[in-house]
């Protein structure tokens, strides 16, 4: 079971807003933006938990695509006054944002297609 309708439409739409969001608080940090394209592909990273199994996979994915972790990294930029960090986090909550806006979920344990967001690589 997923989310359809217009709750997908506006979970979409609060993905498209937390990239614009976040990307526009990276300007504030004043961190060069030549590091935004590799450090926005980086959560991706957590994907790799597939190659041991569909549900460690599913498992790291979501740790990695969830607020978890990127709204502690911000908070501790931002608190500790490092603004690289700052920028890390932010960049890490827009590819959230990317990800959701594009219809990439958080994954159930079946498989990687299966998104609270719906059925990836429909035909």
């Amino acid at each position: 079971m997923y989310v359809v309708g217009k709750p997908r439409f506006f979970l979409q739409l609060e993905g498209a807003v937390l990239l614009a969001a976040s990307l526009s608080l990276f300007a504030s940090t004043h961190q060069p933006w030549w590091w935004v394209p590799p450090l926005l592909f980086m959560p991706d990273f957590f994907m790799l938990g597939y190659a041991r199994s569909t549900k460690f996979g599913a498992m790291t994915y979501n740790i990695g695509h969830s607020y978890l972790l990127p709204a502690p990294v911000a908070l501790y930029g931002i608190h500790g006054h490092r603004p690289l960090v700052l920028g890390v986090g932010l960049v890490w909550l827009a590819h959230i944002g990317m990800d959701r806006l594009l219809g990439y979920g958080l994954k159930y344990d079946d498989s990687f297609k299966h998104t609270h967001l719906g059925s990836l690589f429909k035909k």
